[in-house]
């Protein structure tokens, strides 16, 4: 199979343009730095559809390895069969080459083998070729295969090894086996009952029955789930009559040995077909909603990490807690820490505490000045919430508070880069300052806590790991090089994930830029094992603001610094205006000529553009142009919900079956699938993404259960 010419008909694009990107895949570039700087290579493909295609050219790939040692097998077995291996070569999946090379795969000694050993092969071969004008019966067939020397000691068992023998051809069937899961598939029920007589969160499941086809990825898992912990007891369930039917009308010829055939076709299905296909079903079906579970993850974190950083504020964290009382910490504008303390304001009637805790945070916000709150939203965090907005009308200046998640703080707090950062902090102080942190800046301290912990996804768990990984990994570099990183003072977390850095380069340029400064990209070419390649591929996505050389503070590539000085000259620009941004550069070239300044520059027209752009905004961060986060001046509690009420939150969460919106009440409310839109969608992706600010209204409280039900579709809408 042609890998690139594959790729091409999947993806929708040129076949030269997908080899053209292939190559650079194989010279060792990154989906950043092609995306970013390659466009005039790739046609502009955006790092979503590289990504896309770089994981299928992986998966290619490995399906041309598998086939080429299945050849290598058969070419070992001496099969020569021209028909089978150009199966073989055009199988389009693994599934479909492994059911190819299944009949002649070694197997563990089983039945069928047993009765070859016994020298029933030729009996099964004549049950097998007779039509309808045969004339023996199959007794008669069986009759010189007896021999008790051989464990055959009757006419009865050289029918049921013959029987055993092609029980297993039958169940080999590649075609056979295609249809069969195809049919399963599509007509199958899935079949739960309880494992054990007691309550637990998967009753709904107790006594369930749903179509293979029609059972949603976040049910699937589950049921997985249930399976695994075990409260269910899960099973396939097919029409079994009209399976065999199937099976039979591809082994019928109507003869006397018919009636053996179809007990093989029995045979087959029971003991051999069916429990693979089972197997194959149910793998297919956790596969396939591991693989949304992991893709609702990835959708999630996107929007999560770009959430816009609220700058320039002075921040008080909270971490909240009862017994041993909430952390607090105040970081400057740009996260260093100023202080931190603790308060004991959430357990009732410490009046002590709470005045303490007021003396505290008030002589704080006299000293710093601080004018942003952020309050975890774990445990205590509604008690909190409530003792900082009974403080907002004593403090000096207009002071707002939000609520952060905490999600994987205290991951970050007890890991061995908090430490390292904080050595002079116990775990909970960490906690706090990750909580301010987040508020400012949510992806230069998010990139610090393994994706996984952030918790904006369903059941990741239960999804295979090194997918997981890989997705979120690849969301964190997208996110982290579509904003860019300030090379002067960036995280080595941070740092990590730029295009062409790993963990270890990272430490090597941050122990470097302490000891010896690094103002420059230049300077980065001194810096231990950072090699031409690695400098190639990362150095547009490092700012430097005060180096002598102003397009150090854009996205302009160093390898077009020449051709973006030309153009500055041509058109008459000062290179220090680049500084302070240029707002008519665009026209000037326009002037000019847009098609002679690239020619006269060397750049494509696709590349200039990009460099236009930077000259009008130098470093633009693309986050500024999305809504901000909501800052609140007061609190609400669940009892002061109504029915029909209008509010405005931000999405917290998003998940196959609706969406979670944190409305300022502690407790996220939850919109339904079906109460996001008058039109019908399929998934909530197509409506909101998490951190939207999104306007709601209430349908239901359970204050005992403390769920809060929501919908997006206003009542005027919904008549």
């Amino acid at each position: 199979m042609e890998i690139n010419e594959a790729l091409s008909r999947e993806l929708g694009l040129k076949k030269e343009q997908v080899d053209r990107t292939v190559a650079l895949i194989d010279e060792g570039n990154t989906i950043p730095f092609i995306a970013r700087y390659r466009k005039e290579v790739t046609g502009s493909l955006d790092d979503q559809v590289l990504r896309q295609l770089e994981e299928r050219l992986n998966q290619l790939r490995s399906l041309d390895k598998r086939r080429a040692e299945i050849r290598a097998a058969l070419d070992k077995l001496e099969i020569r069969d021209p028909e089978v291996l150009d199966a073989i070569e055009k199988a389009p999946t693994l599934t479909a080459l492994e059911d190819l090379y299944r009949p002649y795969r070694p197997k563990r000694r089983t039945r069928a083998s047993i009765a070859r050993e016994r020298g029933l092969e030729g009996l099964a071969e004549a049950l097998m070729k007779a039509d309808a004008f045969s004339v023996r019966t199959p007794e008669e067939m069986a009759q010189p295969y007896v021999s008790p020397e051989k464990d055959v000691p009757d006419v009865e068992a050289a029918l049921q090894g013959a029987r055993d023998i092609l029980a297993e051809k039958i169940s080999d069937d590649p075609d056979l086996r295609g249809a069969l899961r195809t049919l399963c598939r599509r007509n199958g029920v899935i079949c739960t009952r309880a494992a054990r007589d007691e309550d637990s969160v998967y009753s709904m499941y107790y006594d369930r029955r749903e179509r293979v086809a029609a059972m949603p990825p976040h049910r699937v898992l589950a049921m997985d789930r249930g399976e695994k912990e075990g409260f269910l007891k899960v099973s396939l369930e097919t029409e079994e009559e009209y399976v065999l039917r199937e099976i039979r009308g591809r082994y019928s010829h109507r003869g006397r040995t018919q009636a053996q055939l179809d007990l093989a076709c029995e045979d087959a299905w029971e003991r051999l077909l069916f429990p693979s296909l089972e197997r194959d079903i149910r793998g297919g079906m956790s596969e396939e909603a591991s693989a949304q579970a992991v893709k609702v993850f990835a959708d999630n974190l996107y929007p999560l990490l770009m959430q816009p950083p609220i700058r320039g504020k002075v921040t008080l964290g909270v971490d909240p807690g009862f017994r041993t009382g909430c952390k607090l910490c105040v970081v400057d504008e740009n996260g260093k820490v100023l202080d931190t303390g603790v308060g004991h304001f959430t357990i009732p009637g410490m009046t002590r505490g709470r005045e303490e805790a007021a003396r505290l945070i008030k002589g704080w916000a006299a000293k710093y000045g601080f004018t942003a709150i952020a309050i975890g939203n774990g445990t205590a965090s509604r008690e909190s919430e409530q003792f900082i907005v009974s403080l907002l009308p004593e403090l000096p200046g207009k002071v707002a508070y939000m609520i952060v998640s905490e999600a994987g703080a205290s991951v970050y707090s007890a890991s061995k880069l908090g430490a390292e950062e904080f050595p002079e902090y116990d775990v909970s102080l960490r906690s706090a300052v990750s909580i301010a942190r987040r508020m400012q800046d949510p992806l230069a301290e998010l990139v610090k806590i393994d994706p996984r912990s952030i918790g904006v996804g369903q059941y990741q768990h239960d999804v295979n790991q090194k997918a997981l990984s890989e997705a979120l990994d690849a969301v964190v570099e997208r996110c982290v090089n579509s904003v860019g990183v300030e090379g002067t003072t960036a995280s080595a977390s941070l740092l990590s994930h730029v295009a062409g850095i790993g963990p270890a380069l990272a430490q090597n340029i941050v122990r470097y830029r302490e000891e010896k400064g690094l103002q420059s990209r230049a300077d980065l070419k001194k810096v231990p094992k950072l090699g031409p390649k690695a400098f190639e591929q990362c150095a547009g996505f490092l700012r430097f603001r005060e180096s002598a050389e102003p397009l150090d503070a854009t996205a302009v590539h160093p390898e077009s610094y020449a051709a973006a000085r030309k153009m500055l000259e041509v058109l008459g620009v000062e290179r220090e205006a680049v500084r302070g941004g240029i707002a008519d550069i665009r026209r000037r070239a326009q002037a000019y000529g847009t098609q002679r300044l690239a020619e006269e520059t060397g750049l494509g027209l696709i590349t200039l553009g990009d460099i236009l752009s930077e000259m009008e905004k130098p470093g633009r961060d693309p986050r500024e142009d999305l809504p901000k986060p909501v800052l609140r001046t007061d609190v609400m509690d669940i009892r002061d919900l109504k029915k029909g009420m209008e509010l405005t939150g931000t999405v917290r969460n998003v998940v196959d079956f609706g969406a979670f919106v944190d409305i300022g009440v502690h407790q996220d409310g939850l919109v339904h699938i079906s109460r996001m839109s008058r039109e019908y969608i399929k998934n909530p992706g197509q409506v909101v993404r998490t951190g939207d600010v999104v306007r709601v209204w209430v349908l239901d409280v359970d204050e005992k259960k403390q769920r809060i039900s929501l919908s997006m579709v206003g009542p005027e809408e919904s008549k």
